[in-house]
């Protein structure tokens, strides 16, 4: 049913959907106020150096984005190739290209940063041939679940359950494939997933690790996926190289250079992430309450 629903609310044009984005960041912001706690806190501590009148008026911009962000996922289900070319442009693809070329895989890695959903229309400017894949975390909701796969997969993006992502990449290698693997990379971890913390927006922030333990195992060069909106609707990724080859790098190297680039990405557009997502509810101290200072220490010095 959703399905259904997602490709009939899509096929209104855009400009006219924008108006109910408006009406929906309208009342998450000042009706529902929908965590409004959360994203005051987060803004402020990650910008002390803001003031109050700037952290308001990134706060109202952020859920007038989150409004534009849910109709620009609603019309993946019908917008045209054109028109995706036209609106979501990706630069330095000749660069993974080249990779693809040589038989390497490539990881890509992004965060919940502009409208991350388009970054699956990427199988539209790869070249080289390939299995475009993206990791996700499936949905409860086995419609909603559904919904959202048809919307990933539209543009020719193969969608891998995150348990099955080291599966996904050596089956494709067997048939002689490489792959180009997304990666939404800025989730809290649980506990017993965390490795790695690092100093980001002002937070000592426990990070995944995932990306580059498997990019490792498979010598990938990993990108960093650095979106800005030019205006409403229009945005450029470009794929930055974090390192050609992650089994080179000292351990976690990579990975905190993903997070460098994304902070700079935020610091340049900061009403442009997901500042709803209580972002920093795990702490070090938690962390370490949770294990014994042996266990606690090798946890955090290996992948």
């Amino acid at each position: 049913m959703l399905t259904t629903l997602f490709k009939i609310i899509s096929r209104v044009p855009l400009r006219l959907n924008y108006l109910l984005g408006d009406v929906v960041s309208a009342l998450l912001y000042g009706v529902v106020r929908y965590r409004r706690k959360i994203v005051d806190s987060n803004l402020r501590s990650s910008f002390p150096e803001m003031s109050e009148k700037d952290l308001r008026q990134t706060a109202r911009r952020f859920y007038r984005f989150l409004g534009e962000y849910f109709v620009e996922t609603l019309a993946l289900a019908s917008m045209s190739e054109k028109e995706m070319r036209k609106r979501m442009r990706f630069e330095n693809m000749e660069a993974i290209d080249e990779y693809l070329r040589q038989g390497r895989p490539v990881s890509l890695m992004l965060g919940h940063y502009c409208n991350w959903e388009w970054c699956s229309t990427i199988p539209l400017h790869l070249s080289a041939r390939c299995r475009p894949l993206q990791i996700y975390h499936p949905l409860s909701n086995k419609d909603a679940d559904k919904a959202f796969l048809m919307l990933r997969s539209r543009f020719g993006a193969t969608s891998v359950a995150m348990a099955d992502t080291l599966r996904a990449i050596v089956g494709a290698r067997r048939e002689g494939l490489p792959t180009v693997t997304g990666y939404i990379a800025d989730q809290a971890p649980l506990y017993e997933s965390t490795h790695l913390f690092v100093d980001f927006l002002h937070h000592d922030t426990p990070v995944l690790t995932g990306a580059e333990k498997i990019s490792r195992k498979l010598s990938a060069a990993m990108f960093y996926c650095d979106m800005r909106r030019e205006k409403r609707g229009h945005y450029v990724c470009r794929c930055v190289e974090i390192t050609p080859d992650a089994s080179a790098e000292q351990p976690f190297a990579p990975t905190r250079r993903y997070w460098e680039m994304l902070e700079a990405s935020i610091r340049r557009q900061p009403h442009l992430w997901l500042w709803s997502h209580n972002r920093w509810k795990r702490t070090r101290e938690g962390f370490l309450s949770a294990y014994s200072p042996p266990e606690a220490e090798h946890r955090l010095s290996t992948l």
